[in-house]
């Protein structure tokens, strides 16, 4: 009874999942089919094929497609150099065999770090020098061979990233925010352009939004592989969650005030809030730039003041538009566009406030974390 209702409970769980249950049946039904294909054919290392099947398989037909290109690419290019390498490259005695998989990886290695489409190029090229044994020595000794050289595999790579030029992943998280921060000072300039000259940065918004989410997808897994080095006690550097969070609210703020901005202002608006938007766009740029300086170096963050004071300028003289005379002859659409301008601003400028907080913390925290080392 109990085995039955351990049965029930699985059946009720798996019934919530519908999305997980049929890609986990893809991912069966094409390492499956991937096997029985190289039987037919009679591959005699059929079973990269089945690999690849089942790797390739993602939840989505786009993402499927975008993984099997990468794969295929990253095989090509490793198959290439690789089969190069083991021809011209000595490699009998294991003194060789070393120097051949150094020729063999590097070139490789940089080329995936450039271009993460190349990643697997590298496992190729070893896989030309490193035929498998697998067969020769049984299964059984094939498998615990596999689970010590995994074991291996992990500890070297974790012992090198430590210890051999290492990439901690505050410093990559603090890098993608200074991007986004950066392209966010960009975008800035092209919402100001917007109000005064008209809707002409179109094609340059198309560029910087997927560039700026490219970026804070970037700072987002780097902060969960710092909150995981925090978990391990391998930095004490301040939690990385909050700076995420201020990123995606500034970026709400941006987007408020792109909306505002969708449509140029009114000649006689423009003429009054002309000069004080200029400033406010002055001090918004130069302020996102340093910040973007500050985050990027782990330094204290700029003072806000001139920006404080060019939006407090701004808001007055929105102000007194909205109670000037010239006003009951303006459209209301106009004073709502001058309104939501205003408070997306202001929004802004609090989160902004939240941003300059948080790069201080990680500054003051590389501060202690240098100091105690």
């Amino acid at each position: 009874m109990a085995f039955s209702g351990w049965i029930e409970r699985a059946r009720d769980r798996i019934k919530t999942r519908p999305a997980e249950l049929k890609l986990a049946l893809r991912v069966t039904i094409a390492g499956t089919l991937a096997f029985a294909i190289t039987r037919i054919f009679d591959l005699p290392q059929g079973y990269w094929a089945v690999i690849t099947a089942v790797v390739v398989m993602q939840a989505s037909v786009g993402g499927s497609l975008k993984a099997a290109i990468e794969r295929f690419s990253g095989t090509l290019a490793g198959a290439i150099f690789g089969g190069f390498v083991a021809a011209f490259v000595p490699h009998g005695s294991p003194l060789s065999l070393g120097l051949a998989i150094v020729v063999a990886l590097f070139p490789l290695a940089l080329l995936a770090a450039v271009k993460s489409a190349f990643r697997v190029a590298p496992i190729t090229s070893l896989i030309m020098l490193l035929p498998p044994t697998g067969q020769a020595i049984g299964p059984l000794a094939s498998a615990l061979d596999r689970v010590l050289e995994i074991t291996l595999g992990n500890i070297v790579g974790v012992i090198v990233s430590l210890f051999v030029l290492p990439a901690r992943a505050h410093t990559l998280m603090t890098e993608a925010a200074a991007k986004v921060v950066s392209l966010n000072a960009e975008l800035v300039s092209v919402f100001i352009d917007e109000l005064t000259a008209g809707p002409k940065g179109r094609s340059a918004l198309q560029k910087l939004h997927p560039q700026i989410r490219a970026a804070l997808k970037k700072a987002e897994a780097a902060a969960e592989e710092a909150a995981r080095e925090r978990k391990s006690h391998l930095t004490e550097a301040p939690d990385p969650e909050p700076l995420i969070r201020t990123l995606y609210r500034v970026r709400h703020d941006l987007v408020m005030i792109g909306r505002a901005a969708s449509s140029p202002l009114p000649t006689p608006v423009l003429e009054r809030l002309g000069p004080s938007l200029t400033n406010l766009h002055r001090a918004a740029r130069d302020l996102l730039l340093n910040l973007a300086k500050a985050l990027q170096q782990c330094k204290d963050p700029p003072e806000d003041v001139a920006f404080r004071s060019a939006l407090d300028a701004f808001t007055s003289e929105a102000d007194a538009l909205r109670a000037d005379v010239m006003a009951r002859e303006l459209p209301g659409k106009t004073f709502g566009q001058v309104f939501a301008l205003g408070f997306a601003f202001e929004q802004f400028q609090k989160n902004l406030s939240d941003l300059l907080a948080r790069t201080e913390e990680l500054a003051l925290g590389r501060t202690n974390e240098a100091a105690e080392s």
